[in-house]
């Protein structure tokens, strides 16, 4: 059996601070974009409102690669997993 061309290559060493190796936690995309690069705006809807947790600036090629790379790790995910349920934005509002 052949490797993939992903597994052949050596891991990727990232140098990070502690504070954003953990990660931040968004239940909200917003995306815009302009001729030129897509805005991704990762939010928080809390009960107190929305909160910008990120904001990622990428050019349409970059958005397109990221897009191709989720439907293969969504198609991964499902095959062993099973298939992800939606939920309906509105059955995510607090009460």
């Amino acid at each position: 059996m052949q490797n993939s061309p992903e597994q052949d290559q050596p891991p990727i060493q990232i140098n990070t601070s502690d504070e954003i190796s953990r990660g931040r936690y968004s239940n909200t995309l917003l995306v815009s974009h302009s001729p030129d690069e897509f805005i991704l705006d990762w939010l928080l809807n809390s009960p107190n409102g929305p909160h910008l947790v990120s904001r990622i600036i990428m050019t349409p090629g970059n958005i397109k690669r990221v897009a191709e790379a989720l439907r293969i790790n969504i198609e991964q995910y499902e095959e062993k997993f099973g298939v992800i349920n939606v939920v309906e934005p509105v059955a995510q509002k607090f009460h």
